[in-house]
Order: C-alpha cells, then sequence, then structure tokens
C-alpha cells in the first residue's frame, strides 16, 4: 500500500477529501520500474491507470509511420496507461501508448476499472466535460492539421512558381529573338553566296565564327567601363571599314572577345569586298551562340529546381535512408527562395565532416520548411537567415537554423513546443508547426530539438543521432 501522504502530494489528489484519499490507498498499490523497464506497454490490455510518484519516465506511440515519442518528464502527478477508462464500454480495450522508466522510478497504480468507477461517481459533470473535450479536439487537431499542411504546400508551391516563371520566360524570349536571327543569318549568307565570295574563304569565316562562339562562353572579365570603352572603340573601326550600324554590332562582337584587329583577320579572310556583309553574318552568328547559351541557362536553371522540388518531396524514394542533411537543406532554401524578402540575406554555414545519416528525409524537410517560416515570420522582412550544421562529439549531427529577429522570450520558451500555442496574432498562426517538428525529431529520429534565444540571436537546434535507433 502507499502512503496517504505520498498521494496528498501530487497535484491530481491534493483537493481530495479525506475518505476519498483513504479509498484510493485502500484500492491502489505502489510498484516500482528500474531505467529502462517498459511500465506500460502498447497494446496490452488497458487494466490500470498509473501515476508517477518519483524517477524519470518518457511516453510513445507506435504509429504506421513509425515511433513518436513525448519528451522526458520527471513531474510527480503525471500519468498514463487507461486514461479513458471513464468511457466504460467506449473505452479502448489495450494501452494506446507506451510508457518506459528513464531511470528507477516509483508509481502509484489503480485498476483501471475502480479508476473509471471513481471518476463516474465522484465527478458525473466532469466526466461529460472531459468526453466532448476529447471529441472536439480530435477534431479540431485533425483539421487544423490538414489545413497545414495544405497552407505549407501551397506557400512551397508558389515560390517555386515564381522561381521556374523566371528561366521559363527567358527561354521563351531567347527562342522567339533566336528565331528572327536564325532567319537574318540564312539572307546574310545567301547574300555572301550571291556576291560569289569564293567557298574556302566561306569555311574560313565558319571557322572564324566558332572561335569567337568560343570566347562567348569564356569572356575575360571586365568592368562595364572597360566594356563601353570597347565597344567605342570597335564601333569607330566598323564604321571605317564601311560597315552599317557598327554601333549596334559592336556589343555582341565585344562580348565573344572581338577588338579592332580582329577586324584586319575578317578582312584577310574574306577580302574586302565582303567584308560588310560577312561581319554582320559574323555578329549575327555570335549572338545565335548567346542566345542558346541563355536557353540552356534557362533550361539547367529548370532542371535544377525541379530536382530541388524532388529532393524536398522525396519523390520516388525510400521513407527512411541514409541522407545527407546538406541536400536537405539546400533543397528547402530553394523552395523558399521565391518567398524570402529582399530585405533577408540567407548565408551558409556547413560542416564537411558531417556524414550522412539516417532518418526519413521527407519529414526532416517539413521540419526545415517549419523552422525556416517561422523564422523569417521573426524578422519581418529584414534581418539574416542562416543555416548551419556541425558535427558533435563525433556522434550526433547538429542543424541550427539561425534569424537575427527580436528572440522568444524566456517566459515563453517553455510553451512553444505545446501543442496549439502560439505567439502569432488570431488566424496567423495554428501553434502545431514546432510541435510537429518536435515529434518528429524525437519521437521519429531519437533527436532533440531545442531553441536558444536573445534579442537578434535565435536558434532552434535539431540534434539527430548518426546511427538507426532502435524502436522504442
Amino acid at each position: 500500500m502507499i502512503a496517504k501522504d505520498v498521494l496528498r502530494g501530487l497535484f491530481l489528489f491534493e483537493k481530495l477529501p479525506e475518505d476519498r484519499l483513504d479509498w484510493l490507498v485502500a484500492h491502489g498499490a505502489e510498484r516500482e520500474a528500474g531505467a529502462g523497464e517498459l511500465v506500460v506497454r502498447q497494446g496490452d490490455p488497458a487494466d490500470c491507470f498509473v501515476v508517477l510518484v518519483e524517477g524519470e519516465v518518457v511516453m510513445s506511440t507506435l504509429t504506421p509511420s513509425g515511433v513518436v515519442s513525448m519528451a522526458p518528464t520527471s513531474q510527480a502527478g503525471v500519468y498514463a496507461g487507461a486514461v479513458a477508462a471513464y468511457l466504460g464500454d467506449r473505452a479502448p480495450g489495450t494501452y494506446l501508448h507506451s510508457l518506459r522508466a528513464i531511470r528507477p522510478s516509483r508509481f502509484f497504480v489503480l485498476p483501471a476499472a475502480e479508476f473509471g468507477r471513481i471518476m463516474t461517481e465522484w465527478f458525473p459533470m466532469a466526466v461529460h466535460l472531459l468526453d466532448g473535450v476529447r471529441l472536439g479536439g480530435l477534431a479540431q487537431r485533425d483539421l487544423i492539421d490538414r489545413r497545414q499542411r495544405l497552407t505549407a504546400l501551397g506557400t512551397i508551391t508558389a515560390g517555386l512558381t515564381h522561381e521556374l516563371n523566371n528561366p521559363a520566360a527567358a527561354a521563351v524570349r531567347a527562342v522567339g529573338e533566336l528565331r528572327e536571327k536564325v532567319r537574318s543569318s540564312r539572307r546574310r549568307l545567301a547574300e555572301l553566296a550571291g556576291a560569289g565570295i569564293a567557298p574556302d574563304r566561306l569555311r574560313a569565316l565558319v571557322d572564324l565564327e566558332e572561335r569567337c562562339a568560343q570566347g562567348t562562353a569564356g569572356p575575360p572579365a571586365r568592368s562595364p567601363l572597360e566594356v563601353s570603352d570597347a565597344e567605342d572603340e570597335l564601333g569607330e573601326a566598323l564604321e571605317e571599314a564601311g560597315v552599317d550600324d557598327g554601333w549596334e554590332l559592336a556589343s555582341p562582337l565585344v562580348a565573344a572577345g572581338f577588338r579592332p584587329e580582329s577586324l584586319e583577320r575578317v578582312r584577310g579572310e574574306v577580302g574586302e569586298d565582303h567584308l560588310p556583309a560577312a561581319v554582320h553574318w559574323l555578329a549575327e552568328a555570335v549572338e545565335i551562340s548567346q542566345m542558346l547559351d541563355e536557353v540552356a541557362d534557362a533550361t539547367e536553371r529548370i532542371t535544377s529546381l525541379l530536382a530541388s522540388a524532388k529532393q524536398y518531396s522525396q519523390m520516388d524514394r525510400a521513407p527512411y535512408q541514409t541522407v545527407d542533411v546538406r541536400e536537405l537543406l539546400d533543397s528547402t532554401l530553394a523552395m523558399f527562395r521565391g518567398k524570402i524578402p529582399p530585405g533577408v540575406s540567407v548565408a551558409v554555414d556547413y560542416d564537411p565532416e558531417l556524414p550522412p545519416l539516417p532518418a526519413y528525409a521527407g519529414e526532416l524537410n517539413q521540419v526545415w520548411t517549419n523552422l525556416i517560416h517561422n523564422a523569417l515570420d521573426a524578422m519581418a522582412g529584414t534581418g539574416t537567415l542562416t543555416v548551419r550544421t556541425r558535427l558533435e562529439h563525433g556522434a550526433t549531427g547538429l542543424v541550427e537554423i539561425c534569424d537575427t529577429g527580436p528572440g522568444v522570450p524566456e517566459h515563453l520558451r517553455e510553451r512553444i513546443f505545446e501543442p496549439f500555442f502560439t505567439t502569432k496574432a488570431v488566424g496567423e498562426g495554428t501553434g502545431l508547426g514546432l510541435d510537429i517538428s518536435f515529434r518528429i525529431v524525437a519521437g521519429r529520429h531519437g533527436g532533440d530539438l531545442r531553441v536558444e534565444s536573445a534579442p537578434g540571436d535565435t536558434r532552434f537546434q535539431v540534434r539527430l543521432p548518426l546511427t538507426e535507433q532502435p524502436d522504442a
């Protein structure tokens, strides 16, 4: 039997009258558990209501997607087991969770049938209220969770669409101009052929164009002022050589490394009579090469964005795999690129010593999404977002999402991971983002999520084990 004074010291029973405490002492018992011992096992018959008297415990639930663990607690009076026994015939017949002692612990144990009976007899109104709150809370949480996922999907989709629009528009514009340049280039070649240019000279001109195209791919680094001076110099040389619109031709030719002395090389290859037409064709051919490079750059950008989206969503990949955290972070940042305000700069600091680790990659991306979204909200359009990784003690990977916002007040830090708790204005937050993130990090990966905050320096720290964790 457990001492009545011990029950009186627990917050669950401190307000009960003496006769009811006596009843609990008579019908309950004390139980001890060693470190690592399961006190309640999910799936076993729900025959006991368990209250922590002394020690430390952790609660976990096995779901279809893995084990989800709550934060460990040593608060005397926390309870587990057949907590819904007051529902009578509607109560679950088995435990819905497991409870494990982290260190040697003591418990007050009451049979489920007795617990259900005293609840309905001692607190009949409370039983009805609890049942209503339970059903309403489950429905509300399910609805909010689904809406939050849709909102997050919409945010990411909007950012990805914005990012895809820029290279797609550039490719469409370049292709439209390319079509006209190719048509004009054909006419220039026809004019050269009609003017009687020798085949060997035409071949030499084509070879010269190929060298200019190679110069476009790797032009020498010059300042804008140097480029402007070079265009003026080449434009004057073209005008003196009798080339119409020389000032317009100078820009693409200079970008390809063409100089006034190059003009003499063209003259030597094609002859004085064919020089103007040859320079016009050469400039158009160089522009065509530049536009092809623009199309290639735009399509590579689109491919890169789609690869980032695939990496973010973990499409066609096993849910649990060995992943490079840096790749996950990069893909998430790519999804956010269109949503990051102009006043926010992004800095990454990746530790090259951090090895790949086992993880549910898609779920970790959801964690990065929630933390980055919160950081951007905290900075209100101005500041620095820092994403950092570190290898800790050779056995843990640390990921930090840092912002320069006003920080999280100390009195709120203990509550920010609670379900439905939010510091945002009404209608702007559900209070589930950090709760979901904590469950993914702690429950699914056996890691830890915490916050360190001061004005101008807030860090959400995710610690992940480098080895696969056994199921609880």
